[in-house]
């Protein structure tokens, strides 16, 4: 069932998007060559515990960390590891969900390490075009389909491939809920979109094939090719005229406070 947010419920929902909007532009602001994924967990979970936050994926089926961080071939759902150290010209993203107030905020952004080669900062910068295309098509009376459809044809535009096999979600104060957000489909098809509407958009977006598989850890998913691969994540809301991102801030409401863990 697909829940339509009140107005209350949504200006909630944002404090707890702008939390995790925060601590992920924490962990990107410290990110260096030698630290450990684990490093990068300790973070978060500190960072988010101390602001009355509870890290949505620690413990979620059994998940063990409070950020997924996922690695060059790694697709999503990396496992920090004292065992995964940053290297330059790595790519890894750090996926933050956070829980405030009841409700939940998700989203995630893949950075660069150092002096990563051009044919990989093209990957990450297509993937960032692809996530806001598919937010752009997002208002009133659109479909699912038209989200997908959009980021597919960029993808391949650029010699890209489109991971089938994840997707957006639905979200509130459940992690995933419907509707489902394909990042690949057809225009005019899937659920229609309605105000009061909440969900991620998160397109994985491969180098090389799009397909993947789970290692025996039950969580990291890999290309099959081992090719290099790239995310972004937003949760968004539909308005009345449009959509809004609500996993943002703005510059100015950056505090010194927020610079701490």
């Amino acid at each position: 069932m697909i829940t339509l947010k009140s107005t209350r419920e949504i200006e909630i929902m944002k404090e707890s998007c702008k939390m995790a909007a925060k601590t992920l532009h924490f962990l990107g602001k410290n990110l260096r060559v030698g630290m450990t994924t684990e490093d990068i967990n300790k973070m978060c979970h500190e960072y988010t515990i101390n602001r009355n936050g509870i890290p949505a994926t620690l413990n979620y089926h059994g998940f063990p960390a409070s950020l997924c961080t996922s690695l060059n071939e790694v697709i999503c759902h990396g496992i920090p590891s004292k065992k995964d150290v940053l290297k330059n010209g790595d790519i890894v993203n750090l996926d933050v969900t956070t829980i405030y107030k009841g409700f939940h905020g998700d989203t995630n952004h893949t950075f660069l390490i150092g002096d990563v080669k051009p044919e990989i900062k093209k990957l990450v910068d297509v993937t960032h075009q692809c996530l806001m295309a598919g937010i752009a098509v997002c208002r009133p009376g659109a479909r699912v389909g038209d989200i997908g459809a959009i980021i597919e044809e960029i993808a391949h535009d650029n010699g890209f491939s489109v991971v089938h096999e994840y997707c957006g979600h639905g979200i509130g104060r459940v992690f995933h809920e419907e509707p489902q957000i394909t990042h690949f489909g057809k225009r005019g098809t899937g659920v229609e979109l309605r105000p009061g509407m909440t969900f991620t958009i998160e397109p994985m977006i491969n180098f090389g094939k799009r397909h993947c598989k789970v290692l025996e850890d039950g969580w990291t998913v890999v290309t099959k090719d081992r090719s290099w691969s790239a995310q972004f994540e937003h949760t968004i809301c539909i308005t009345e005229s449009g959509h809004e991102i609500m996993t943002t801030f703005s510059p100015d409401e950056w505090t010194a406070e927020d610079d701490k863990i």
